[in-house]
């Protein structure tokens, strides 16, 4: 491609209103084109980046065995009533009438419409399993969308549907499934972790993620260096201490703590650590028909609640925060200064953290306005609690492999894998005939990957402050040709021509810079755009019979013999 062929957008300065560094700079890339709050035009060069990550997603699905179909971007209401998702979902899901009054919906997601596609042709065993996958254009009508495409509405995701005769088979494809998707991330080029997580509001009884990472991240990742163990911060189990309650030895004393109420200015007051005291968290699940259980969460004072965990509690799910009025019908003390001291356990649920479950001599609130209590100890000044896993690991909790200690970083989800079992299927009757003639129901696993959601990922774990750094496997361009005086200089003109062609030839994704502009403002576009390999033709290398290469990253440009920029392109690209 000749850049005075091409359609460069390229801007100086991102907008006011771009939030991250992957759309501030696919924005100043000209990869991106604001449409409307979380819609974008994919501009050519951009477009350029996401089919070649479309493309290897789909190489790697149809080597896997996979079959690609495409389905329609608009359902009809009646299969996400059949499911039971059309009240569930939520104002994600974009409804709205045709012109006779009919429900549809623009597709944010298709198990509906995979399941109802199955079950009207596959009746028998024989025919299973079978594994559909699509790369298709959803909608989610996000309340604030962000981030360009990271958070969008509008985005490009390939989402793949199995189904099986046995939960056995599942989990095969499964396994499938996730050498898959790390052999895609692999062929990325990109940093990332599977990570064992919570299957949401999808369903199913099992699930990986996939992270890229990057400090930007919005996910929390717990891993052990010294192991293969790794999974979101909401699923990761934060073991029970190893070493048991200590004895009490400290006398219960109520303490004045005037308008005391966060942790941190409690503690400071005290003079204690952050961990020697306990905080309480009101929570309240209530029923169909009214009838509520309010209960006292404990957990120690510098750890964070994992509501994901809590909302599998039996008897709380779902859950949500007390109000003012709760907190003072059941304990009788605004919050601030509740506590598990004097509860009426008769009618209060208290659950404490393994952790909290180990302290002694702790501090907490007193359920009187301005006090707490210190010296308390589980049995004697009050009755020993529920025990649960409550909270976040944090970076040093023991491995939950047994292997190690955990570490956190950031990553940004990019795959998500399920086993979805018969949630959809029972829902919507796609059944089979076994070997014996029974009717059985179909196991169902989901896989999604989002397609565009990679693009910006990638930018925000390669990015420096001269632009995109992206991998030759997903650049706009793997190999940049910047001539110097190309429309003043025949020799220059002819060589760069030359080296165009041969490139080309040789099956390399080259970008020729015939443009008539200062060579500073060309390096400059090369390096936003991401191009990872950039050869200067000038007349003074040509002289020596040489061109000069410079890496997206490398620090200083290298000379070369002129006759072998393209062995030496090729080992650069292959070595990637």
């Amino acid at each position: 491609m000749r850049s005075s062929q091409f359609f460069f957008t390229t801007l100086k300065e991102a907008p006011a209103d771009a939030e991250v560094i992957s759309q501030k700079l696919m924005l100043r890339a000209g990869f991106i084109k604001r449409a409307a709050a979380g819609i974008y035009t994919w501009m050519p060069l951009g477009l350029r980046v996401l089919r070649k990550v479309e493309n290897i997603v789909r190489e790697e699905m149809n080597r896997a065995g996979a079959l690609e179909l495409l389905m329609p971007a608009v359902q009809p209401a009646e299969l996400w009533q059949e499911s039971g998702r059309w009240e569930k979902y939520g104002p994600e899901l974009l409804r709205f009438k045709d012109r006779h009054q009919r429900d549809f919906v623009i597709g944010p997601t298709h198990e509906e419409v995979i399941t109802d596609v199955v079950r009207r042709d596959v009746k028998s065993y024989r025919q299973l399993p079978i594994h559909l996958y699509q790369i298709q254009t959803k909608f989610r009508d996000e309340i604030r969308p962000r981030f360009g495409v990271m958070r969008g509405r509008e985005f490009l995701m390939k989402d793949g549907y199995s189904f099986h005769a046995s939960f056995a088979d599942l989990q095969r494809e499964y396994q499938r499934m996730y050498d898959t998707y790390s052999r895609i991330f692999t062929r990325l080029g990109l940093q990332f972790r599977a990570v064992a997580a919570d299957t949401g509001s999808i369903g199913g009884t099992g699930s990986h993620e996939f992270h890229v990472i990057a400090e930007t991240g919005e996910d929390d990742i717990a891993y052990c260096p010294d192991s293969d163990y790794a999974a979101n911060v909401e699923l990761a189990e934060a073991l029970p201490p190893a070493t048991p309650r200590p004895a009490p030895s400290a006398p219960l004393t109520r303490v004045s703590t005037p308008g005391k109420t966060a942790c941190a200015d409690v503690a400071e007051y005290l003079g204690i650590p952050l961990a020697g005291l306990v905080k309480s968290i009101a929570v309240v699940s209530e029923t169909a028909s009214g009838d509520k259980t309010f209960a006292l969460l404990l957990l120690r004072g510098d750890h964070e609640l994992n509501e994901i965990k809590v909302s599998k509690l039996a008897g709380l799910s779902p859950f949500r925060f007390a109000t003012e009025a709760e907190v003072e019908e059941f304990l009788g003390c605004k919050p601030g200064y509740i506590g598990p001291v004097g509860v009426d356990t008769g009618k209060v649920r208290v659950i404490a953290d393994r952790t909290v479950a180990a302290m002694g001599n702790f501090a907490c609130g007193a359920n009187l306005a301005d006090f707490h209590l210190t010296g308390v100890n589980f049995g004697r000044d009050c009755p020993e609690p529920e025990v649960a896993d409550l909270r976040n690991v944090v970076a040093g909790d023991p491995s939950p492999d047994g292997k190690g200690y955990l570490a956190i970083c950031r990553g940004i989800e990019v795959g998500h894998i399920f086993q979805l079992r018969t949630q959809y299927a029972q829902a919507l009757d796609c059944t089979f005939l076994d070997e014996q003639g029974k009717r059985q129901v179909m196991e169902m696993g989901c896989y999604g990957i989002g397609v565009s959601r990679i693009v910006g990922a990638a930018i925000e774990q390669g990015h420096d402050d001269k632009g995109i750094i992206l991998p030759a496997s997903i650049a706009p361009f793997a190999v940049a040709i910047v001539p110097m005086g190309y429309h003043k200089s025949e020799a220059v003109k002819a060589a760069a021509d030359q080296l165009y062609r041969q490139l080309l030839a040789a099956g390399l994704d080259v970008l020729l810079d015939d443009r008539d502009e200062r060579p500073g403002s060309m390096f400059a576009d090369m390096e936003l755009i991401g191009v990872p390999h950039r050869i200067v033709v000038g007349e003074r290398g040509l002289a020596h019979g040489q061109l000069e290469y410079k890496g997206r990253t490398d620090a200083e440009a290298t000379l070369i013999a002129a006759d072998s920029v393209l062995g030496f392109l090729q080992e650069r690209l292959c070595a990637a």
